[in-house]
C-alpha cells in the first residue's frame, strides 16, 4: 500500500483544494488584523487631533494656521477609517464565502491607503510651509503602512506599498522645492529618504513572503496529518503518522503479506449487564488504552474497533519483514498487561487473540466522499475464525501454521492443537497455542 514517491510528487498530493482554501483563509485573517490595526491607528490620530484642538489651541494655529486645516485633516482621517471599515466588511464577507479578494482590488486598496499621508502632507505644506512640513512627523507615517503591509503576506504588494510611499513623498518634496539656496544637498536628502522607504517595502515584502511560506508549510503538514488520520483512523500512533507522511500512500489496493490479529474480550457482554453504561465505557477505554499502547510499541496499528474487540495489522500500511514476530510479541505482551491491570480492578477481563499471516489486498475502501484504509482477503477471515476458537479451547492466544513457520525458533513454546475444524472451511487446519 505504501509506495515511495518523490518529494515533489508527495507535495503535489498534499497541496489539495482544502490546503488552498485554508491558506486563503489564513491570508485573509492576517489582512483583517492589518485593517483593524489601521482603523485603531486612525482613531488614535483623530483622538490626538481632537486633544490638540482642546488642550493646545496655540499649536493648532502654529501648525495648521487655524482650525480650518485641522478640520480638513480630521475629515480625511475619518474618511480613511470609514474606507478601512468597508474593506474590513469585504474581507469578512469573503472569509465566510471561502473566497479570496481580487488581486486588483488589493493593489487599489494599497494605493488609496498609502496616499493618505501624501494628501495630508500636501495640506500641511500649504499651511505651514514645505520645509517645516517635510521635516515634521508626517513623512514617518509612511512607515506604518509599509510595516503593516507585511501582514498581506505578499512580496509584491508590500513592495508596491513601499514604492508608492517613496515615489509620492519624493514627488511632493521635489514639486514644492523645499531646497534652500544650496538645494542639491536637500534634494539628495529627499532621494535617500525615499530610497530607504522603498527598501523597507522590499524588506517587508520579504518577511511577508517568508511568513506565507511558513503558513503554507504548517497548513500542508496539518492537511497531510488530517488526510492520514481520516484514512487510517484516530488510533494510529504519531510515529506511524509521521512515517506515512514521509513515505506517502497509494490510493489503489496492493497485495501485501501481513500479520492479522483479532482481539476480543471474553464474557464482556455478561459483565456489562450488571454495570452502568459509564462503567462499561470506562472499563473498555482503560483496557483499550493499554492494549493499543502495546501495539504501538511493536509497530502495529488498530485497523478497526469492533465493539469489545479490534482488528490489528502488522506489515500494513507500513511494510515489515518481521510482521509475524511483531504480532506474536505484541500478543504475548497483551496477555501480561491484562494480567497486571486485572489484579488492580474488581472487573477482570479475559482476552482472546487470534493471529494469522498471509496475503491480503490492502487499500482505501469506501465511497468517493469517505474512504477508509482496510484489508480484505481470506487471511482476515481466517484470523477472525482463529480468535473465535479460543472459546472452544479455553485458550487466549492462538496462531496459524503460517505464523508458527514464520516464527522459527521463537515459536518453540507453541503447543500444537492438531488439525481443527474451522467454521466456513471445508478442510481441517493446523492450530497452535501460545501461553
Amino acid at each position: 500500500m505504501v509506495r515511495f514517491a518523490s518529494r515533489k510528487t508527495r507535495q503535489h498530493a498534499v497541496l489539495s483544494e482544502d490546503f488552498e482554501r485554508e491558506l486563503t483563509r489564513e491570508v485573509l485573517r492576517t489582512e483583517l488584523l492589518r485593517v483593524r490595526t489601521l482603523i485603531i491607528t486612525g482613531c488614535v490620530l483623530m483622538l490626538f487631533l481632537t486633544s490638540t484642538f482642546l488642550i493646545e489651541p496655540a499649536l493648532v494655529n502654529r501648525v495648521w494656521r487655524g482650525t480650518e486645516g485641522l478640520v480638513r485633516e480630521f475629515i480625511l482621517v475619518g474618511s480613511f477609517i470609514l474606507f478601512e471599515a468597508w474593506v474590513h466588511s469585504q474581507i469578512r464577507r469573503n472569509l465566510k464565502l471561502d473566497r479570496d479578494l481580487p488581486v486588483i482590488r488589493r493593489y487599489i486598496g494599497a494605493f488609496i491607503e498609502t496616499s493618505l499621508p501624501t494628501v495630508i502632507l500636501i495640506l500641511q505644506i500649504r499651511s505651514m510651509g514645505a520645509s517645516q512640513a517635510l521635516g515634521f512627523v508626517l513623512p514617518l507615517v509612511y512607515f506604518i503602512f509599509v510595516i503593516l503591509s507585511t501582514l498581506r503576506l505578499d512580496f509584491w504588494l508590500s513592495t508596491f506599498t513601499g514604492f508608492v510611499a517613496a515615489a509620492e513623498l519624493l514627488a511632493v518634496a521635489l514639486y514644492y522645492n523645499s531646497a534652500d539656496d544650496a538645494g542639491e544637498p536637500l534634494i539628495y536628502f529627499h532621494v535617500v529618504r525615499s530610497t530607504v522607504i522603498l527598501i523597507c517595502g522590499v524588506l517587508a515584502g520579504s518577511v511577508g513572503a517568508q511568513l506565507r511560506r511558513q503558513f503554507a508549510a504548517s497548513i500542508a503538514a496539518a492537511t497531510a496529518r488530517d488526510r492520514v488520520t481520516n484514512l487510517f483512523g484516530q488510533h494510529v500512533s504519531p510515529q506511524v503518522v509521521e512515517r506515512l507522511m514521509a513515505e506517502g500512500t497509494s490510493a489503489a489496493g496492493d497485495l501485501r503479506r501481513v500479520a492479522v490479529m483479532f482481539v476480543d474480550f471474553r464474557g464482556f457482554t455478561a459483565g456489562a449487564q450488571t454495570r452502568t453504561p459509564q462503567e462499561v465505557v470506562d472499563r473498555l477505554d482503560g483496557a483499550f488504552a493499554v492494549l493499543v499502547d502495546v501495539l504501538d510499541r511493536h509497530g502495529g496499528i488498530v485497523n478497526k474497533f469492533l465493539g469489545d474487540g479490534f482488528l490489528a495489522l502488522f506489515g500494513a500500511p507500513l511494510e515489515a519483514s518481521d510482521a509475524a514476530h511483531r504480532a506474536v510479541a505484541a500478543g504475548r505482551e497483551m496477555l501480561s498487561a491484562m494480567d497486571r491491570i486485572n489484579a488492580q480492578t474488581s472487573w477482570p477481563l479475559r482476552i482472546g487473540i487470534g493471529i494469522h499471516f498471509g496475503e491480503v489486498v490492502a487499500g482505501n475502501i469506501g465511497s468517493p466522499r469517505r474512504k477508509e484504509y482496510t484489508v480484505i482477503g481470506d487471511t482476515v477471515n481466517f484470523a477472525s475464525r482463529l480468535e473465535a476458537l479460543n472459546k472452544e479451547f479455553g485458550s487466549q492466544l492462538l496462531i496459524s501454521a503460517t505464523v508458527r513457520e514464520a516464527l522459527g525458533n521463537d515459536g518453540d513454546d507453541a503447543v500444537a492443537l492438531g488439525e481443527v475444524e474451522v467454521r466456513g472451511y471445508e478442510r481441517k487446519v493446523a492450530v497452535f497455542q501460545l501461553g
